[in-house]
Formats: structure tokens, C-alpha cells, sequence
């Protein structure tokens, strides 16, 4: 790439070395030329390289990239219904993310959140077939490339945004759920309590002293903006996120080409469906509709989720 000003943007990955595949992040959010691609090096090549240049040795790196664009792909989102019975028209969300990056096939961010919905439909559809309100599992497409799936469907479906009663969003990994923390809404508080107290002891002694939380004094807090939750916070309908047990999620796995399948922990994964169908149940019998007094404050600027709608075609990045 002769005349380019540089053949790659090289940036060193966090420990532990995450191999070839590096952060998917680092294609999308650092590279805003057409011209460099950007490599990720593991700290112990970059940090020899740096040695190499600070020693005036001119190291040389040769490297064999190919690329090509598409163009325009079509992202669409996966949506299941049990319908009401009694209030057909107020809804549960079970959510989670259906894409993933390409370093790898995306087992824990966020193929792990896509299970534990399905499994939780399916306990659901076997042993309360008539729930009061709709349940609904969404697979939300293009998350990752800002929340465009969950935006898109918000936008659509503004009698799913009036009737909402509860949403579960799970993007967190593999590991066991610990904690409950809502957005959206100041009155959620005392509902997410009351169903947290119903829980069998089973789930309640795995989960943190502080498991439900939920904080309205100045902005939203709970569901950080970088995950489909906060979509539906901005439209000031209950949103819950769902904190887990870390098994590395941020250092091996997250956006990384180690987030295979091997990294799944079943064990965990049936725990959190069977905590997220019961969390359905209990939001869907709930005699009350939850207030929809909106959280006060303004969304941090820096979060992805900036409450508008979702782009329907690429903007260009450079």
C-alpha cells in the first residue's frame, strides 16, 4: 500500500496473548481509514518489536491480509411468541444478541445468551403454555455494530413498547447469573424485589448480597449502553440485565478468536435458563403494570445506545 502513509496500524493485545484472531473491536472501532488494516499482536511480539525499533534495528513485519466488501448485507432479527391469554396485549422480553464477531464463532458473546433464551421458551411453552401476558424471545441482529437489531424492532413494534411489562437482556457469558439490575424505569424497584423473593433458595445463594439493584438519582443505570437492554431503557419500559460469573469473559473470550465452544459451561447455562424462565413467569403474573414514570437524567453521551433509530443502511465510516 505504497503512498498510504503506512502499511498497518498495530496495536498490542491485552494479556493473555489472544492469538491471531485478536479483538474483533479493534476492525471496527479503530480503523477508520480504507487504506491500513490493523493487526493485533500478542504483548510479548509487540513489546519485542518496540524493543527492536527503540534499539534502532528497523524490524520488518511482513504481513498477508486480503479483504473484500460485500457491499450491502441484510441484518434481520429472530422473534418467538407464546401468546397471552389474559393481557395479550403487555409482553415479556427474554433478549439476547444473535450475531457475533468473526475472530471465532462467538460461543460466549453471545451465542450462550441466544441458548439460554431458547431453553427458557422451551421450559416455558411445556409447563405454562397460557401465560397472563405474551412472552416473547428476541434474537436481536447487528448488535455489535451499535444496537441496530433491538433499535430497529423498538421502532417498529411501538404497541410492544407501550405494553412491555418486563425485559430480560442476558449478554454476559457463560457463567452463572448473580445479579439483577434494571434501567428504564423508577418504579421497577419494588416488582423486580418481590419476584426476586419468590425464587427458590437454589438461585438465590449463587447470587450476590446486592443481586437486585436499581439506581434513579441521576442516570440510568443497570444496563450498560453497549448491550440491546439499554434500547428499551431509553424508551422508559422496564429493562433488566442479567450480571454473571466472569470465567475470564473479558480476557479470554470477549470478542477474541478463543470464544469457541469449548468455553461453554453447561452446568451454568441450564442454571440461567431456568432462572430466566422463572424471572418470565413471575413478571407475567404479576397482578400490576409496572409504572411507567421514566428514570430522570440524561443517558452518558459516550454509550452506544443513544435512544434514536436504527440505521436501515450503512453509513460510510471514512
Amino acid at each position: 500500500m505504497r503512498g498510504g502513509g503506512g502499511a498497518a496500524s498495530l496495536s498490542a493485545g491485552i494479556p493473555p496473548a489472544l492469538g491471531s484472531g485478536g479483538w474483533g473491536s479493534i476492525e471496527i472501532f479503530e480503523t477508520y481509514n480504507k487504506v491500513a488494516p490493523a493487526v493485533t499482536l500478542s504483548c510479548e511480539d509487540y513489546a519485542m518489536v518496540w524493543r527492536l525499533a527503540e534499539r534502532g534495528m528497523k524490524p520488518r513485519l511482513r504481513i498477508n491480509a486480503d479483504a473484500t466488501l460485500l457491499g450491502e448485507v441484510p441484518a434481520f432479527n429472530t422473534i418467538a411468541t407464546i401468546r397471552g391469554t389474559e393481557k395479550p396485549d403487555e409482553y415479556v422480553i427474554l433478549s439476547a444478541h444473535f450475531d457475533s464477531w468473526d475472530g471465532s464463532s462467538g460461543a460466549t458473546d453471545n451465542g450462550t445468551g441466544t441458548l439460554m433464551s431458547m431453553e427458557a421458551m422451551r421450559i416455558l411453552k411445556k409447563v405454562y403454555p397460557n401465560p397472563k401476558r405474551t412472552i416473547i424471545v428476541g434474537h436481536w441482529s447487528s448488535e455489535e455494530q451499535g444496537l441496530n437489531g433491538s433499535r430497529a424492532f423498538a421502532k417498529d413494534h411501538p404497541e410492544v413498547m407501550k405494553g412491555l411489562q418486563a425485559l430480560f437482556n442476558q449478554d454476559n457469558g457463560t457463567g452463572r447469573v448473580t445479579g439483577l439490575s434494571a434501567a428504564g424505569v423508577t418504579n421497577i424497584g419494588p416488582h423486580l424485589k418481590e419476584w426476586y423473593s419468590k425464587l427458590p433458595s437454589f438461585f438465590t445463594d449463587s447470587m450476590s448480597q446486592n443481586a437486585v439493584s436499581w439506581s434513579f438519582r441521576d442516570v440510568p443505570t443497570g444496563n450498560p449502553g453497549g448491550t440491546d437492554g439499554a434500547v428499551f431503557a431509553c424508551y422508559g419500559t422496564p429493562s433488566i440485565g442479567m450480571s454473571a460469573v466472569g470465567w475470564n469473559y473479558g480476557a479470554y473470550t470477549w470478542h477474541t478468536n478463543r470464544d469457541t465452544y469449548d468455553k461453554v459451561v453447561f452446568d451454568d447455562l441450564k442454571h440461567n435458563a431456568t432462572l430466566a424462565a422463572m424471572m418470565a413467569y413471575l413478571a407475567s403474573e404479576d397482578p400490576t403494570f409496572i409504572d411507567r414514570t421514566k428514570s430522570p437524567g440524561a443517558w452518558p453521551a459516550d454509550w452506544p445506545a443513544n435512544c434514536g433509530d436504527a440505521p436501515r443502511k450503512t453509513k460510510p465510516r471514512y
